[in-house]
């Protein structure tokens, strides 16, 4: 079974592509944005953990629910907060997408897209066998995330909201160097069905054309899908050392141009 890693970043337009192989092409969706909601939902261990780090009078409505507004300003403000909001989410929301991810190879099915913003921050990215980015400008990105409409109860975000929110991710350019696939969301809706019609059109040819002959191959004869896996992780941990290499590369050539313009 193909494991694919969707990401980008806010108002990238990452939840219209995964619409898109949801309803164009069948594919299960695990959205990690859900699964953080679900391991802070009231009542859980979660919710009282956050509760008793920022402060009831801080981060819940008058009803006791979780102001999310609240709690966002919080912590892409401060880097140490969202650490900590992550140390709690991030577990839980692993081991949820494990089980998702179980569940459905058990149902034989052939692809299944993890949907997480953080999945190259994360790390996540090394375990799965394809990285689907889905790129915009910075400023175009600015742009929609201040033409959102509010969830309901809240204020529509500032400009030095949306900011901070941009700044708490990686830029979505610098994830591009991680993507097996990427997709322009810059155009039209139509354009951006094309692009979703061929990235799906290329996993179906990994997998065994129409017929599926390999994913039903691994399915059905459990050693060769196991190791099938560990050659995917092999593949993966080889793109690994040559994104640390691009990357520790480009940081190099940011140094020296810095140094030339202090020189200058």
């Amino acid at each position: 079974m193909l494991v694919v890693g969707l990401t980008g970043g806010i108002g990238t337009g990452k939840s219209t592509v995964s619409g898109l192989l949801s309803s164009r092409h069948h594919l299960s969706i695990v959205d990690a944005d859900i699964l953080a909601r679900d391991a802070i939902a009231p009542g859980s261990a979660g919710f009282r953990k956050v509760v008793a780090h920022f402060g009831a009078d801080r981060i819940l409505n008058a009803d006791g629910s979780l102001n999310r507004s609240a709690l966002g300003d919080i912590i892409f403000r401060d880097p140490n907060e969202r650490q900590y909001l992550n140390g709690i989410i991030h577990p839980a929301v692993r081991r949820m997408m494990f089980m998702a991810v179980l569940k459905a190879w058990l149902r034989g099915e052939w692809c299944i897209v993890l949907d997480v913003p953080l999945l190259i921050e994360a790390n996540l990215w090394k375990w799965v066998g394809e990285v689907m980015v889905v790129f915009i400008s910075e400023k175009l990105q600015l742009r929609r995330i201040l033409d959102r409409p509010p969830l309901p109860g809240n204020a529509p975000l500032t400009e030095s909201q949306a900011q901070d929110r941009m700044r708490a991710q990686m830029p979505v350019a610098d994830k591009l160097v991680y993507a097996t696939t990427v997709v322009d969301n810059s155009g039209s809706l139509s354009d951006l069905e094309a692009q979703v019609d061929r990235a799906v059109a290329k996993w179906r040819a990994q997998q065994g054309g129409s017929s599926g002959w390999w994913w039903k191959l691994c399915w059905l004869v459990p050693p060769v899908g196991i190791m099938a896996g560990w050659i995917c992780l092999l593949r993966t941990y080889f793109r690994a050392k040559t994104v640390r290499k691009r990357t520790r590369g480009e940081v190099e050539r940011r140094g020296v141009e810095m140094q030339d313009l202090k020189r200058a």
